[in-house]
């Protein structure tokens, strides 16, 4: 085949595509091979008498012995990879030029010990972290993520269906509990009415969790129950909705039913990652996906007949709710053929093992190229301009909430060289402006149930101005530890 008559589409996949077969024609000589295998039924005889046929498949990439036929030469671990099969939560430092994927969350419906809710955790080596969508159950894999609570913030939803936000208020009700101090940043498109926009679940999403709030109020929790809402215009598409720190976050519409569901694509330090959300494939996508990294989108197996054997539901539900809604999986292997990322992902499906095989079939029907589910939770992939690799994270059942790094702690509380006080707010509460007394006159008195020599005075209310000198708090930690080793005081 010449140059001039390679399709387009391949002649811009770049330099690694220059030199390869066209993938199409390799995996034609592929099944061609296979059914002349199949063909030569006989006995060993004659068989035997057969001439050898030449296999001509190759390494759309160029490849060698070893190697595969979809894995490309930049498919290896990144720098920064410790453990090449597994992805172990604060063992890594990812790295200044390198970002890091994790498909905290990947199923609709449902969700399941396996898979929450779908959700993406984007972390770069400029120190930023960003989450795009957050499903159900999600905050689990965040948690055994090390993830500190106070930390998840700058959140992108791409719509308003549960499944894609339901974690939200669990976020926002707890995180300043826990020290976030500072108002929540959510990011999200408007609708066709104001009603229908990202403010406006948030305004109901307060009023849902008031008595909560209200009730958490007679503790420290500043300005955490404020919300920083970037509703953006569904509209504008390709429109910029973050700018800050060498980050570029746009944003533009897709096909899912109703108006004001969007896509996202970062791009840092020359990385890029797409996520389309839900929607219909569809040409804007592959447009605005151009060149990028990594491109995830979603896949649904257009398997009604057999996966109404599984829900209960006649095949016709699940078909007109794909035809009005999202994307078959020959549609997701059609829209990778169209964007020609370095990695396609699919997400936000059912990891049923025994359909795994079908949608893979599907992908293949029109993408040849490197493809990786991510799903099921938690699949990790770290993203350099020479390297991309992929894992799963091994997450411990005994996961608790992780404490914020030095450098967390002092993006939370504005510490500083000059500034080494963290000043707790005072609450809008105390308990007695919120509760009546009868209650409170019925407990039973605490000397009742505290043994004697480990009892203390309840105290409900919280000291006014209450401080945390560090300084002064790591100096007599410091003089403690002089005074164990060498036996004397200052």
């Amino acid at each position: 085949m010449s140059e001039k008559d390679t399709p387009d589409n391949e002649k811009a996949a770049g330099p690694l595509h220059d030199a390869a077969v066209n993938r199409r024609d390799a995996f034609r000589g592929l099944a061609a091979a296979a059914a002349t295998a199949a063909a030569g039924v006989g006995s060993p005889a004659q068989a035997a008498d057969q001439p050898t046929a030449t296999c001509e498949t190759r390494n759309p990439y160029g490849g060698g012995p070893n190697t595969g036929i979809t894995l490309p030469p930049y498919y290896r671990p990144t720098p920064s990879v410790a453990n090449a099969n597994t992805y172990f939560p604060g063992m890594e430092e990812l790295g200044s030029d390198e970002m890091r994927i994790s498909f905290v969350g990947s199923t609709p419906v449902p969700p399941t010990r396996a898979q929450a809710g779908t959700a993406i955790m984007v972390e770069l080596g400029n120190g930023k972290r960003f989450f795009f969508d957050l499903g159900p159950g999600c905050l689990r894999n965040l948690v055994a993520m090390q993830v500190p609570l106070q930390m998840v913030n700058d959140i992108f939803i791409t719509h308003l269906h549960v499944d894609h936000f339901a974690e939200l208020p669990y976020i926002f009700a707890f995180a300043p509990w826990m020290g976030r101090w500072k108002p929540l940043r959510v990011n999200g498109p408007s609708g066709r009415t104001p009603q229908d926009g990202i403010k406006y679940m948030i305004e109901g999403m307060k009023m849902m969790t008031r008595w909560h709030t209200d009730s958490f109020n007679c503790l420290p929790m500043g300005d955490g129950y404020e919300v920083e809402v970037n509703e953006f215009d569904f509209r504008d598409d390709n429109g910029i909705c973050y700018d800050q720190h060498g980050v570029v976050i746009r944003h533009w519409r897709r096909a899912h039913g109703k108006d004001g569901a969007s896509a996202y694509r970062l791009d840092w330090n020359g990385l890029s990652f797409v996520w389309t959300g839900d929607g219909r494939p569809d040409a804007l996508t592959a447009k605005l996906s151009k060149g990028v990294d990594v491109f995830v989108t979603e896949l649904q197996p257009d398997t009604m007949n057999i996966q109404s054997l599984k829900f209960g539901l006649p095949p016709v539900v699940g078909t007109t709710t794909i035809d009005l809604s999202h994307t078959p999986h020959y549609a997701t292997g059609y829209m990778f053929r169209e964007v020609q990322p370095r990695l396609a992902m699919a997400t936000h499906l059912s990891y049923d093992e025994e359909m795994i095989p079908e949608m893979v079939a599907g992908v293949r029907a029109h993408w040849d190229g490197l493809f990786q589910f991510g799903a099921p939770d938690v699949v990790v992939v770290n993203v350099t301009k020479k390297s991309i690799w992929t894992r799963k994270a091994a997450l411990p059942d005994s996961a608790n909430f992780a404490r914020p790094s030095r450098e967390e702690a002092i993006q939370l509380f504005d510490l500083s060289l000059t500034n080494t006080t963290v000043d707790f707010p005072n609450p809008r509460h105390v308990y007695t402006e919120i509760e009546g007394p009868v209650p409170r006159n019925q407990e039973f008195d605490p000397k009742a149930y505290y043994p004697p020599n480990v009892y203390r005075k309840p105290d409900p209310i919280w000291p006014k101005d209450f401080k945390i000198d560090i300084k002064k708090m790591l100096r007599e930690k410091v003089m403690a530890r002089v005074k164990t080793i060498f036996g004397y005081d200052e």
